[in-house]
């Protein structure tokens, strides 16, 4: 804050606490003598007067009271511009301090099966309870509450997996995260070639395909495709390519939808979460996801 702001809310504040007061002892100094029993004020609202009287006493001390209070207050903590308070208080610190005893609680909490191996890791009640916080907390947004995802978001729940689902490797994609890319082949396969690597990665688990179309997209598939899906499509882990003979479609099985990714590709992003949870966070996380198809 600049010094002009700074001192132009202290001037503010000060004048205004100096002005209640003035108020408030200029009215209670009033002598009731000076005004006719039952007199009023003349204001009227729906027929209900207003009596000149003084407020209070209790009334009075309450205000006092306030008055006191911020007088201390804005002396204890920072509120008057750029003065910090005596007590140096800042939110920043008071956060600290609260995250610090988080931390050593949640430390304690975790020393009865943070050394243990994940796999081992699913069987502690205690901590799929808290895996399962974590997962609603930062995954399921993407992933959904139930873990079975949604088009574009990959199911954790059914075993498939684009980068494998090891527990090491588990940990490295919530760590990390993961960013995967598959390039558009709109213009180097053409229309004609689109429809016919369609229905060649179709014939993977249906019949019901034109065997011409099908012959011709082999050989596409084997030129541009082939690379990181594998000769017999079964996906590559190493770069996160999806097995497309299982059945299980992240973007839609939609043919429509199969072809505009041949032609558009697509992309996707798994933020990476080091910087969000700690190492034993990450590690219950990983544990609870593992546990949903090794149970």
């Amino acid at each position: 804050m600049s010094s002009g702001w700074s001192i132009f809310i202290i001037v503010m504040v000060v004048a205004h606490i100096v002005a209640y007061s003035w108020l408030l002892y200029s009215t209670s100094r009033m002598k009731t003598e000076d005004h006719e029993q039952g007199e009023t004020t003349g204001h009227v609202w729906d027929g209900i007067e207003e009596y000149n009287n003084p407020l209070p006493k209790w009334w009075l001390y309450l205000f006092v009271i306030t008055i006191v209070f911020s007088v201390i207050y804005l002396i204890l903590y920072p509120g008057l511009g750029n003065y910090e308070g005596t007590l140096k208080w800042t939110q920043e610190k008071a956060w600290a301090s609260e995250n610090e005893v988080v931390k050593a609680n949640r430390s304690k909490l975790f020393s009865t099966f943070i050394d243990k191996p994940i796999a081992e890791m699913t069987k502690d009640t205690k901590a799929m309870e808290i895996g399962e916080r974590l997962f609603a907390n930062h995954c399921s947004t993407c992933h959904g509450s139930d873990a079975q995802g949604a088009v574009g978001f990959p199911n954790l729940a059914d075993n498939d997996w684009l980068y494998g689902g090891e527990p090491d490797t588990i940990v490295t994609s919530i760590a990390n995260g993961r960013i995967g890319v598959m390039p558009p082949w709109g213009a180097a396969l053409g229309d004609d070639g689109v429809k016919q690597v369609a229905a060649y990665i179709r014939s993977f688990t249906t019949d019901n395909q034109e065997k011409n179309l099908v012959t011709q997209g082999q050989g596409k598939f084997a030129m541009f495709c082939a690379a990181c899906h594998g000769a017999d499509g079964t996906g590559n882990h190493a770069l996160g390519a999806p097995n497309l003979v299982d059945n299980i479609w992240l973007h839609s099985y939609d043919s429509s939808m199969l072809e505009k990714v041949l032609i558009e590709g697509v992309s996707g992003n798994m933020p990476a979460h080091a910087d969000i949870l700690d190492d034993n966070s990450i590690k219950v996380l990983a544990a609870y996801v593992y546990s949903l198809t090794n149970e």
